[in-house]
Parts: structure tokens; sequence; C-alpha cells
């Protein structure tokens, strides 16, 4: 088997809650592939949320090493973690997190912007991405004027816009009707039937049956650990 594209190894995280330290992550070792779609499951408090924002490089594991890519970013200092964000990885919110006063164009900019690329460049990539992700016709719009579920369209194209190593999605289809949801699944199944890497949080099991591969936390420790193809 090829090298993991990410690797958590022997991953601690604690948080000081007043005067009591809790352990969210306790040693956890996954290694991810790439390719694959992955979604992570547990109980509330498990550790699903501080697993993907130390993947994201918005947090820090207390103790381990995370390598991303082949580097080990457990220590970078935060430009640097702010750099890997903007190159490396993708995020899909449940709340879209997109920009109120900019239109669908300029919010998938948004990363290309951060990476000093020529605007004839951004706008080019930006079109071709809103395409791809079924908004031919609603590229002038701003979010106010979208559906829940074309705001998650631009989202997921604006994750695309660096071509990240891994996509990180947080509960996507969480705010979102049953129609609008499975569309934006269906978004899902075809970047990763296109190679792309995503692990996505989700407490749906219907999302869930989705994925390849599904890891189950428990007390931040993996419980179970399932390939289903």
């Amino acid at each position: 088997m090829d090298s993991p594209i990410a690797r958590v190894d022997n991953v601690r995280k604690q948080y000081l809650m007043g005067t009591v330290m809790v352990e969210a992550l306790r040693g956890l070792s996954v290694d991810f592939y790439a390719g694959e779609y992955i979604t992570i499951m547990g109980p509330s408090g498990c550790g699903k949320s501080t697993l993907l924002n130390i993947l994201g490089c918005l947090d820090r594991p207390t103790s381990g090493q995370y390598v991303l890519g082949g580097e080990d970013v457990s220590t970078l200092d935060d430009d640097q973690l702010s750099t890997i964000r903007g190159t490396r990885i993708g995020f899909v919110f449940q709340s879209y997190n997109l920009i109120q006063q900019l239109n669908v164009l300029e919010n998938i900019e948004v990363p290309l912007y951060y990476q000093g690329r020529p605007q004839h460049e951004s706008r080019a990539i930006a079109r071709q991405l809103a395409r791809r992700v079924g908004l031919d016709d609603r590229m002038e719009h701003k979010p106010f004027e979208l559906s829940g579920g074309q705001q998650q369209r631009v989202a997921v194209a604006r994750a695309l816009a660096n071509d990240p190593l891994i996509i990180l999605a947080d509960e996507p289809t969480g705010n979102l009707d049953s129609t609008s949801g499975s569309d934006i699944l269906g978004v899902f199944d075809e970047l990763n039937r296109q190679g792309k890497t995503l692990i996505m949080v989700t407490h749906s099991d219907e999302v869930s049956e989705r994925a390849g591969r599904v890891i189950r936390l428990r007390d931040g420790r993996v419980e179970r650990d399932e390939r289903r193809n």
C-alpha cells in the first residue's frame, strides 16, 4: 500500500476547562490514504471535531505527531500553519462561512487571493469550479440570493480552489433539507470518483453509508475503523 497522505500518530489533545483538564484525544493513531472517502463518527464529546481541527491545522496536538503530505506539521508556527491551510487543505463547514458582500465567483477566489494568484487566473479557476458544482447561472449572485444547497456548492467550489491534498467537511449537510443534502452528497461522491481525498465528520448513518471507510471514535480513541471497499 502507498504511504499515507496524512497520518496522526499517538496524538493527544488536552484542554484546560476552568481548573479541570479535559483530554479530548487519548493517544489516537490513524493513517489516511489518497483517494479515500472517510467519515468520522461517534457520540458528542468523542473527539470528532478536535481531530478535524488538528487535521485542518486549526489546532495543534498537545503531544504526538501529525504528518501531512510527508511534512511533520505538528510543531509549525502560526504563519506556517496558515500557509499549509491555504495550500494543502480545503474546508467545507456546516454553516457555509461565505462572505456575504462577495458574489459566487469572488467567494471561490478567496483562497487564491491569499496565494497571490493573478486576478485573471483566479477568475478563470473560479468560473471553472462554479460550473463544476452546477452554479453556471449563479456566478454573479451573492449568498443571500442563493438557497442553502447553492451556498454549500459555493463552499465546496471554494474548498477546491487551491487543489488541496485533502478536503475536510464538518457536517456539510447539517443545515440542508433532505433534497439539498442529497445533492451536495452527490457532489462529494463525484469529487471522490475524480480522485479527491474526503474526510467528513457526520452524525448521520445515511451520510456515512456513502463512504468507503468509517472511523468511529469513543472517548478520544478509535473504537472501530471499517473499510467497505
